[in-house]
């Protein structure tokens, strides 16, 4: 059996932190995050050229925020793609 956990409101973790505000104990050491640095590819020519012209028909003022969102895009809907097709399979699988 899954044991409850008492959950607390947002109203009740606000008054926790507040309380524990100014007490330097109840808090870990700070955590300090690094921005990976982007990585570079390389395109033939021609794809490049193709590129920057269809992010200047999408009015995108910088053609790698234009290539980024595409490939999110298009990452997003081969996920998509994948998921649906293990979900078939392990259906199929289980019959």
């Amino acid at each position: 059996m899954k044991a409850h956990r008492n959950k607390k409101t947002e109203q009740e973790i606000d008054a926790i932190v507040t309380a524990h505000a100014d007490d330097e104990n109840a808090w870990d050491t700070p955590v300090h995050l690094h921005k990976k640095k982007s990585a570079s590819i390389s395109l033939p020519a021609i794809l490049a050229d193709r590129a920057a012209f269809f992010s200047r028909i999408h009015r995108e003022k910088n053609m790698e925020n234009w290539l980024a969102r595409i490939i999110q895009e298009r990452l997003d809907i081969e996920e998509a793609a994948f998921n649906g097709l293990k979900r078939d399979m392990f259906a199929k699988s289980a019959r």
